[in-house]
């Protein structure tokens, strides 16, 4: 059970306590939130509704950064309500000399209004906050919110809805401790659907308490318990002793162990890993760790201010340069190295896990989402730091650098290899009158956005599907077999494979250095494999070569899944297509108990018959009954063209699933244990999740 630790007011400087209303700016008003909240948490699906949770935590993190907080609890709630804790200092509830009330109110209520935009050392050094929007945007888009602080001796609460406040802050108790406590329940007039993920925000928390050393976060959810809850008995929720899933986290190791963690399923090819932390000019700190593993892909995360760079930015800039620099120097100098055998960016990549941290005063992102680190300094910064960091590590530690030597050797070599195997089987461009691949058919419209790719499992799929598709934009490419696996695969052996060629040959976009997605000829790559074992295997296979190789396909939204039916029902003269032996039983009703299924090898229509009888209708007639025809399908090929047409291919009726990566660190980490070469780990992954397959032999 936690303890809850007692905190002065102070920070380690002695200056903690000028932490009060006149470190909070404002800069504007709230308005604008309900009526356009796209602008602020980017969409109102599932990732603007998990980013409410990260957007409260992410103030009491900054307090952690600070120094002065190191615990933080996200509760998830009965009725959709989150709950954030944290033992910080807890927001500042005196007036504020500019709007003329509670210090609390104004932060919760005012867009722009926070200890972000201070300019002494009152409010952050360092924030993850862009816009300081933070409380008040979630404020705006709740139905109902509560915030409970613990300050100066006392208990202050205040609620609001919708972005207003219901009353003047008050004094409702008394506390020995520090900390801020927010309750809210988002809007459903906002959000469609109001349903949160423990496994993502716990995900996204470990990644979190990597990256503050000392600080422990807890994930608990209750949102299922059906007994009573009063979360103002306990400071945290944990110290009700609740029967509920949890996980908590505290890694003292921080970014080094977040790189141990990324390759725990690998094979390391060097015994120490790197670090390095430190300040310099115009950045408050510079913090990088990484390790090679016997792997061909890499694995690079960036952070500003504790935010996740999915693409990338200047920190990522003065690594990479920094990085290939050092290496190059070092191999010269040791005598390994010839002039005309430099290193490429892409040769010292390979294996890689790297996580670079950057916390900075002003940081400057590309857009809302913080996905890009703009600021110019950070690429200075970690170039300058990480450089002599680095080049340090490879003469104190020779063994390791030889063994990454090595490594990027090879990858230099195989890189050689690669580019002469696709200068052979490449051509300039798909679109330059070269011939397209025998096996494809391809669709009359030259204009991408309107034109599909069907990738289909086997010739007698490509046959049916080519023969009921829309030809003016709809094209057919299909596969024989599996193709290479090529998680393990080098980029010259894997075209020396046709089925790769071709696929790469009919998306016009090339491959590797020359990759070119302006060149993309469908702007739907739609995967179609069958409903069972061998088809999920061939769909992984692919999915697998587009997210190593065609990455920003799937970041562009490019890629689909078709969701072909499971089962045909045919009852008198009407005909419907179900995709889940659910859905087909619950349109059954009472008459999917007497209805033994039908299977047809060749496509053709087999008959179920219900017991034959006579009944009484509400009218007192006879009337006999119907004859229900049910075929379940196994795969493509036993369609006809227009039943596969009007189920599958048809964009007025079909279903698709459009392929995202929510968290690309846990993608990755997924694709290395099950299509690499760690056979334990991977072993150990199905025996755990052996029970939850719902698989089709």
């Amino acid at each position: 059970m936690a303890k809850i630790k007692e905190k002065n007011n102070k920070d380690s400087n002695g200056s903690g306590h000028h932490y009060n209303a006149e470190s909070i700016t404002v800069l504007e008003g709230l308005e604008p939130v309900r009526k356009r909240p796209g602008m602020y948490i980017g969409t109102t699906g599932p990732d603007g509704l998990h980013h409410l949770i990260t957007e409260i935590f992410d103030n009491s993190r900054d307090e952690a950064m600070g120094g002065y907080a190191n615990e933080i609890e996200i509760a998830l709630l009965p009725d959709n309500w989150v709950r954030v804790t944290d033992n910080g200092r807890g927001i500042p509830v005196d007036i504020h000399k500019s709007t003329k009330v509670s210090a609390l109110e104004t932060i919760m209520t005012t867009l722009h209004a926070g200890g972000k935009f201070g300019g002494d050392d009152s409010g952050y050094k360092v924030s993850g906050g862009l816009h300081g929007v933070g409380a008040s945007v979630v404020n705006a888009l709740s139905v109902y919110m509560k915030v409970m602080v613990h300050r100066d001796g006392g208990v202050f609460m205040q609620e609001y809805s919708k972005g207003k406040a219901k009353a003047k802050v008050k004094k409702v108790g008394s506390s020995k401790f520090n900390g801020t406590i927010t309750t809210f329940e988002a809007d459903s007039e906002i959000f469609s659907e109001i349903k949160y993920d423990f496994d993502r925000i716990v995900s996204h928390m470990r990644q979190q308490a990597y990256l503050v050393k000392g600080l422990r976060i807890r994930v608990i959810d209750a949102s299922k318990y059906e007994g009573d809850i009063n979360d103002e008995e306990a400071f945290y929720l944990s110290e009700l002793g609740l029967d509920v899933p949890s996980q908590s986290f505290y890694f003292e190791g921080g970014l080094m162990s977040l790189v141990k963690f990324t390759n725990q399923a690998m094979k390391p090819i060097h015994k120490n890993i790197f670090y390095v932390e430190k300040k310099a000019e115009g950045v408050e700190g510079v913090e990088v760790a990484l390790q090679y593993v016997d792997d061909i892909s890499s694995r690079v995360m960036p952070f500003a201010n504790n935010i996740y760079n999915a693409e990338g930015g200047t920190h990522i800039t003065g690594f990479k340069t920094s990085l290939t620099r050092t290496l190059n120097n070092y191999s010269k100098k040791s005598g390994n190295g010839k002039e005309e055998d430099n290193f490429t960016g892409d040769d010292v990549l390979e294996g890689l896990t790297c996580v670079i941290s950057v916390k900075m005063r002003e940081v400057q992102f590309e857009g809302q989402t913080k996905a890009k680190l703009g600021s110019v300094e950070a690429r200075g910064a970690v170039e300058a730091v990480f450089g002599d960091a680095f080049a340090a590590f490879l003469e104190e530690n020779p063994d390791d650098a030889r063994a990454i030597l090595g490594k990027a050797t090879l990858a230099m070599k195989a890189r050689k290899a690669a580019k002469a195997a696709k200068d052979s089987v490449l051509r300039k461009g798909a679109l330059e009158g070269m011939t397209l691949p025998g096996k494809l058919a391809d669709c009359q419209s030259s204009d991408a956005s309107e034109s599909e790719i069907f990738i289909v499992e086997g010739d007698s799929a490509g046959g049916t599907a080519k023969t009921g598709r829309d030809r003016r934009t709809q094209a057919v490419l299909p596969l024989r077999g599996k193709i290479l696996n090529i998680e393990r695969a080098r980029l010259d052996k894997m075209l020396a494979s046709e089925q790769i060629r071709n696929l790469v040959m009919a998306m016009g976009t090339a491959i590797g250095d020359t990759f070119d997605i302006s060149k993309l000829r469908y702007h739907k790559i739609i995967i179609a494999t069958d409903a069972d074992v061998d088809g999920a295997h061939i769909r992984t296979l692919i999915l697998t070569l587009l997210y190593r190789y065609f990455k920003p396909l799937i970041d562009g939204g490019f890629v689909y899944i078709a969701q072909p039916p499971l089962f045909k029902v045919k009852k008198g003269k009407e005909v419907l297509y179900f995709h889940t032996e659910e859905t087909k039983n619950k349109y059954l009703g009472k008459d999917a108990e007497k209805i033994t299924e039908v299977e047809s090898a060749e496509g053709e229509e087999e008959e179920a018959e219900e017991e034959e009888g006579e009944g009484k209708t509400e009218g007192g007639k006879i009337a006999k009954t119907q004859k229900i025809h049910v075929q379940r399908y196994k795969g493509l090929g036993e369609m006809n063209s227009e039943e596969l047409w009007e189920t599958t291919m048809d964009p007025a009726r079909r279903i698709l699933k459009q392929v995202q990566i929510d968290d690309a660190v846990e993608a990755d980490k997924v694709f290395d244990m099950l299509m690499g070469n760690d056979v334990p780990s991977r072993k150990l992954f199905i025996q755990t999740n052996a029970q939850k397959a719902n698989i089709d032999i």
